[in-house]
């Protein structure tokens, strides 16, 4: 955690540089160089770069290499994030906003105490408190400028309605099942004979229950599941909250019938189907509050995505193409 906050600080402060604008034409940057892009006149560097990336990789991916298919697209996230960050804070600083010293302050001494029994924090923390200020005021101006991008008025009856005529999908119930099961847990490490003898069992106690015994009186006595003491019940559940082959066993099953014995990861199940509740669709005025948030949700991700397009449009911006690959293109490996 010490390490990844040091690491944030300089890859957020020390990363873009002021430079001059040069007069005359600047030569393209050098692939792998010192420098990733110069954007307005203000350079991040190839290592800060390559910093953020890294950084991103441990947090998307645990430390594991990213999925080939992925490279490109992670490396032209990282790049946007710090190209922007520059567009932005300069934008900041041309409508004059400042960050909340109050709420600054008490940041840093949240840090501070955090970490002060930390040697690493103890020994970098002169060097390291102006930097770790400096960022977190400069996430408290973009934080703002942000929101005041986003900011638009409520949405309209008649906007709310026209998104949810648009997006029915997202106001309908999926179709559900009730199901109750009753599970013979077997361990999956266990050798086969383990498991042949739990199919045995169970194929005994589905013919018991399809001779009359009760269910629910069954599942407290003999299922392993959790849902053993409602009767084995587990209540109505959409599709993809059961395991596929049990989805399978359930989809062909009326309601009151039993299925076969199962084979699941954790043991032999047998299952009952309760019964079935169609998808439905919900009316407008059941979801009203829902459509007018999903609509001014949409219209606040559309205007901040003009606004940085705006922004990269205005400004002059090189980049070092080998470590932000055009969009689509071949992987170029991590």
């Amino acid at each position: 955690m010490m390490r990844a906050l040091i690491a944030l600080v300089l890859i957020a402060t020390g990363a873009l540089q002021a430079a001059g604008r040069a007069e005359e034409k600047r030569a393209p940057l050098a692939a792998g160089g010192e420098v990733f892009a110069v954007v307005g006149g203000v350079v991040v560097t190839g290592a800060d770069y390559e910093r953020a990336y890294r950084q991103a990789v441990r947090k998307k991916y645990y430390h594991r290499q990213p999925p080939q298919g992925e490279v490109n697209a992670l490396r032209r996230e990282v790049g946007d994030a710090l190209i922007h960050r520059v567009l932005l804070l300069a934008e900041a600083k041309r409508r004059g906003l400042t960050y909340d010293a109050a709420k600054v302050d008490k940041a840093v001494a949240e840090h501070d105490t955090r970490y002060a029994g930390n040697p690493q924090w103890r020994q970098r923390r002169q060097s390291l408190l102006p930097e770790l200020k400096r960022h977190l005021g400069e996430q408290d101006v973009l934080e703002r400028l942000e929101a005041s991008v986003r900011a638009g008025p409520p949405a309209s009856d008649a906007q709310a309605k026209a998104y949810y005529d648009a997006h029915r999908e997202k106001f309908t119930e999926p179709a559900k099942v009730d199901v109750s099961v009753i599970l013979l847990s077997v361990a999956p490490s266990s050798p086969q004979v383990a498991w042949d003898k739990a199919r045995e069992e169970a194929v005994r106690i589905a013919a018991q229950l399809k001779a009359g015994a009760d269910f629910a009186e069954t599942a407290r006595l003999r299922s392993a599941d959790p849902s053993a003491a409602r009767g084995g019940n587990l209540g109505y559940l959409h599709r993809g909250m059961l395991p596929e082959p049990v989805q399978k066993v359930v989809d062909g099953l009326q309601p009151g019938a039993i299925s076969a014995p199962v084979t699941v990861l954790e043991g032999v199940a047998i299952l009952r189907l309760e019964g079935r509740q169609l998808a439905k669709a919900l009316s407008f005025s059941e979801v009203k509050g829902r459509a007018a948030a999903l609509w001014e949700r949409e219209r606040s991700e559309k205007q901040w995505s003009e606004f940085l397009s705006r922004l990269r449009r205005g400004a002059a911006i090189e980049i070092d193409e080998s470590r932000y690959p055009p969009a689509g293109a071949g992987e170029k490996g991590a």
